[in-house]
């Protein structure tokens, strides 16, 4: 587990926030992909929630030159697989379930867990996790509680995701044990539907400069 949790962790430490994106239209994600590059976000979340969502992971990772693909929304087995084989340079899931965690230990591709609870945590301390997602994030309890599990579950490092924007970003980004955050909000979907290329370059970088 340590080559993977070092693997993952070099790519969620490329920058404060990692987008989380829906595609709709696989023609759109190499010119949104190149456009969170070209403003600093390399490490990029393909979401498998559309039925473009392999198609553009496909793409991004066999045409966008810097771009950290990764595909979320994992839920099972036969989605982790199909996501790997698309070229996802790490796997996002909303929460764990003991299949997902079988085909992540039989791979190469790191895992991004979710939990939102300290014994969801505790059980994915004892798989060998040492970094998770916490989702949804402002859901399930914001920075405040990200911060009380910060002493009694030192060690666990975490990417929440969830209702995070450029607003609360740096609650989040501000704690111990927060590597980085997901947000969606670099991406609007009115901006990626006019081709607004240059409009999420600028998006992107202010996430970019959160890092300072």
């Amino acid at each position: 587990m340590g080559a993977k949790t070092e693997k993952l962790l070099s790519t969620l430490k490329l920058q404060p926030v990692v987008p989380v994106l829906i595609i709709e239209d696989a023609e759109s994600a190499v010119p949104l992909a190149r456009a969170l590059v070209a403003g600093g976000l390399k490490a990029i979340e393909i979401t498998m929630r559309t039925d473009a969502a392999l198609e553009a992971v496909r793409r991004v990772a066999d045409e966008v030159e810097g771009a950290v693909v990764g595909a979320g929304t994992i839920l099972n087995a036969a989605h982790f697989e199909a996501a790997v084989a698309a070229g996802s340079q790490f796997i996002v899931s909303p929460g764990t379930t003991q299949e997902l965690l079988d085909a992540a230990r039989g791979s190469d591709i790191p895992l991004l867990p979710g939990a939102a609870t300290a014994s969801e945590v505790m059980a994915l301390r004892e798989e060998g996790y040492q970094v998770l997602k916490f989702f949804p994030a402002e859901q399930a309890g914001g920075a405040a509680y990200l911060k009380a599990l910060s002493s009694p579950l030192a060690g666990t490092l975490f990417c929440p995701t969830g209702g995070i924007s450029l607003k609360n970003a740096k609650d989040y980004l501000s704690l111990p044990n927060v590597v980085c955050v997901g947000g969606s909000w670099v991406a609007p979907k009115e901006l990626v539907a006019a081709g607004d290329w240059a409009g999420i370059t600028k998006l992107a970088a202010e996430a970019a400069a959160l890092a300072g």
